[in-house]
């Protein structure tokens, strides 16, 4: 006679939604894997997946012939960069017209993909962050986590009193009500002025009409901050840099994550990551005597 087992669920069997685990070991944003499960191009153990089906990381999935290794990629290092945006990129992966992307900037990754965090339009330059983490991206793009945008618009027309007030106040927009949190003086003469504003959503071109519902040209746009990451004045157009580990922590807490910071990087790793960007910022022999005073 063989025994009966009940198989009680481990945490290396632990279950979750598969658009949840397949953002979390970063294969895509969760709406984009949505898309694929939908259009069947995902099976699990054989069988099409479906739309919110529990899995673990043990289980065969497949994506489009290709095996995901999700036990590995669950316990990589997560990643985060910044990326200032140059105006004539576009923010898709490809574009049929030829023109340049923001991923063609961005640094190879030997496994996974970056899930860029919300769009800027072509016109607009700026701070932008990718990452490898989908659950991470998901919920900082999410509406429910009120996470704050700035930017930096330059303003061409007479700016009124009254405009700031309905700005603030709110307008009505052609998909929904819209505001700015906050409107702040930033500087300019003459026709021009600009304007520092936030707000807590990303909807398409939001910036731009909100201030062109007052009849007001905007001529210039830049993203300055994204929730508690700002843009370096050191990091130039067209560059990246990777977000240190006690940003990432922040980034992470502000969403309600825990960084595992033992699948992240060791002590010696940041160390000499510093190091680096030392050397990088102030040059080699700078760094040299840095570490030669300290010996007696």
């Amino acid at each position: 006679m063989t025994k009966s087992s009940n198989h009680q669920p481990t945490e290396k069997t632990k279950t979750e939604r598969i658009q949840k685990i397949l953002a979390r070991a970063g294969y895509g944003s969760r709406r984009e894997i949505e898309r694929w499960v939908v259009a069947g191009e995902i099976t699990v153990n054989g069988v099409i997946a479906t739309s919110g089906q529990a899995i673990s990381e043990t289980d065969k999935v497949v994506l489009r012939g290709q095996v995901l290794k999700l036990a590995s990629k669950l316990k990589a290092k997560p990643q985060v960069i910044l990326y200032h945006k140059k105006v004539g990129e576009i923010c898709s992966r490809n574009d049929p017209e030829g023109r340049p992307t923001v991923f063609d900037s961005l640094p190879s990754l030997s496994s996974g993909r970056w899930i860029q965090v919300g769009r800027l339009d072509i016109n607009t330059d700026g701070l932008m962050l990718f990452t490898t983490d989908g659950e991470l991206a998901n919920r900082l793009m999410h509406p429910s986590y009120e996470i704050e945008r700035e930017y930096a618009s330059r303003i061409l027309g007479d700016v009124t009193e009254e405009m700031l007030t309905n700005l603030k106040q709110g307008v009505m927009l052609e998909d929904g009500e819209a505001k700015f949190n906050s409107i702040q003086f930033a500087g300019g003469e003459g026709a021009n002025k600009w304007f520092n504003v936030t707000l807590n959503e990303g909807r398409n071109r939001e910036v731009r009409r909100l201030w062109e519902s007052q009849d007001l040209i905007v001529s210039r746009l830049r993203r300055i901050r994204y929730g508690n990451i700002e843009l370096k004045r050191s990091l130039r157009a067209g560059n990246y840099e990777d977000l240190d580990i006690r940003k990432m922590r922040s980034l992470y807490e502000k969403v309600k994550l825990e960084l595992e910071e033992e699948n992240f990087l060791s002590k010696s790793e940041y160390k000499n990551r510093a190091d680096r960007n030392a050397k990088f910022k102030y040059g080699k022999k700078a760094v040299s005597n840095k570490y030669r005073g300290k010996k007696r």
